[in-house]
């Protein structure tokens, strides 16, 4: 009889494995989005390139992502976190497989001597055997419970890769910030030399008397201006600079200047990127895996409301003598079967239900939210990389024209054709014109990277099969 014991359980398992667990089957709800963006211009295919950040074609940027991924604090705590769900999941699968146990020991009693009772003064007690204990998932709470921790798992995974994503974004802007303020430095420097040039001029003539003191009292108050602008986008790269260090764990961090006018423009997406490149989302990824999550521990709850069944066994062998342990009238055995019914708890299986129910709404109301808010975020970095480049285009446009007016305003200046006061206005306007047009650029760079995030990465054209 010990020997078909085994046997017996695995007829039940396999049995219990082809049950139908309560609780509803997991069923991806409808999204109820267009098919592609509104801001696409015709339909196309394309995939989702997971390292976005190169196609900026920017070594600096890539090491520096780089860096970022492999020792930001905050993805490593996110690493962690996925490595603990693993550990829940696999937890949770071990429940589904009967445990066994190994009971052994050895004692020696003295008993008393003034009750009467004829039995040995001393006395000695072996025992050797192996126990085991398993729930029969008949309703699938095991199960259920299995489905909801792997979800959880794969939901941590995708919170990873939102971090990862999140990080990068971070990382590219900053480095787009810093090569900004470099180019605004650069503008200030030639500002400060053009307003140092023509300091001298006025000088020059204010001393032939063909100028008044005040056009060199607001020469000197114009170059003044240009060099607290300086000073003030010098303490700007610092900060973003330190603010980069920090992203990418390294404080001692220091990158030489580079001009952001100089950097490669953004890759122009392709036509009509179809919405589908959502799925690629982690953060959607991760809603919908918490979705699944509490999908399935609605049949937790339920489950709770059936009998449980537990199955015990235990086989070994006793006896007085150490010697006679292994002997086959030592031999012990035994087998048992529990039900736990719950019959009064004032309804509150019936509630946990309920709030299972309600967090699996919950959880449908934030998936929903989230893939309408990605496809919101796509739109606006769509509208974002267009109108910019066309902005970028006109603010180019409007350089030139400042650089032909402070040249003829320099001209009738020193002809005597004109006061001060329009040269100044000129190398103001021109000041303005090449910072504006270096936050264009940079609005520019940063809609890609918002694009980017927004679709869970870059863009690849779809290889014909």
């Amino acid at each position: 009889m010990i020997a078909r014991i085994p046997y017996a359980l695995a007829a039940l398992t396999l049995a219990l494995a082809g049950c139908s667990a309560l609780g509803p089957n997991y069923v991806r709800p409808a999204a109820s989005l267009p098919g592609a963006y509104t801001e696409a211009t015709s339909d196309a295919q394309a995939q989702v390139e997971r390292e976005w950040w190169k196609l900026f074609k920017d070594p600096v940027l890539d090491d520096l992502v780089a860096k970022a991924l492999g020792r930001n604090f905050d993805l490593q705590a996110a690493v962690a976190r996925v490595e603990e769900a693993e550990a829940v999941m696999r937890e949770a699968g071990a429940a589904l497989t009967p445990s066994v146990d190994l009971d052994a020991g050895a004692k020696r009693m003295r008993s008393s001597t003034v009750t009467g009772m004829p039995m040995p003064k001393y006395r000695s007690s072996h025992n050797l055997g192996l126990s085991t204990a398993f729930e029969l998932d008949f309703w699938g709470r095991l199960r259920r419970t299995k489905e909801a921790a792997r979800a959880q798992a794969l939901a941590s995974h995708h919170a990873r890769g939102t971090v990862e994503l999140t990080l990068a974004g971070m990382v590219a802007n900053s480095y787009l910030a810093l090569r900004a303020f470099d180019a605004e430095l650069a503008v200030s420097r030639e500002s400060l030399a053009s307003r140092e040039a023509t300091l001298k001029i006025v000088q020059s003539r204010v001393e032939a008397g063909l100028a008044s003191p005040l056009d060199l009292r607001q020469a000197e108050g114009a170059l003044a201006a240009v060099r607290a602008q300086l000073a003030s986008l010098r303490q700007q790269r610092a900060v973003t600079e330190h603010q980069l260090a920090l992203l990418v764990g390294t404080p001692d961090l220091r990158l030489a200047a580079a001009d952001l006018r100089q950097l490669p423009l953004p890759p122009v997406p392709p036509a009509g990127l179809p919405s589908t490149l959502l799925e690629a989302r982690p953060d959607l990824r991760q809603a919908e895996e918490e979705l699944v999550a509490n999908n399935a521990r609605i049949g937790v709850a339920k489950a709770a409301m059936y009998p449980t069944i537990s199955l015990t066994g235990g086989l070994g062998a006793e006896s007085r003598q150490l010697s006679d342990l292994f002997s086959g009238g030592a031999r012990t055995w035994n087998l048992g079967l529990g039900l736990v019914l719950p019959i009064f708890d004032a309804g509150a299986n019936e509630a946990r239900v309920d709030q299972a129910s309600a967090r699996q709404k919950q959880a449908l109301a934030v998936w929903q939210k989230a893939v309408q808010t990605a496809f919101k975020e796509v739109n606006d970095a769509l509208v974002g990389l267009r109108e910019n480049a066309e902005a970028e285009t006109a603010q180019d446009a409007r350089v030139v024209a400042a650089d032909q007016a402070l040249k003829l305003a320099q001209a009738r200046y020193e002809a005597g054709y004109s006061g001060y006061l329009e040269v100044l206005d000129a190398q103001r306007t021109v000041n303005d014109a090449r910072l504006s047009a270096i936050a264009t650029r940079q609005s520019r760079l940063v809609s890609a990277v918002d694009l980017f995030k927004a679709l869970g990465g870059g863009w690849k054209e779809a290889t014909a099969k």
